[in-house]
């Protein structure tokens, strides 16, 4: 049975947040370690008011 979009939405989302990790260690070995205050900044900007745990756990 297919399982419709569900297999490649997943990879498309991994694909992405290994981009993403790529982005922020390249980033911080030239910076320095991001601080809470750069994350909840950047948090806040892509997900608005949603509490950490919410996003953690993909609700945003």
């Amino acid at each position: 049975m297919r399982q419709g979009g569900r297999p490649a939405e997943a990879v498309r989302h991994q694909l992405a947040m290994d981009g993403l990790a790529e982005i922020v260690a390249s980033h911080e070995e030239e910076h320095g370690a991001l601080t809470e205050q750069e994350i909840e900044a950047a948090r806040r900007e892509l997900f608005g008011d949603v509490n950490a745990e919410d996003v953690e756990r993909g609700a945003a």
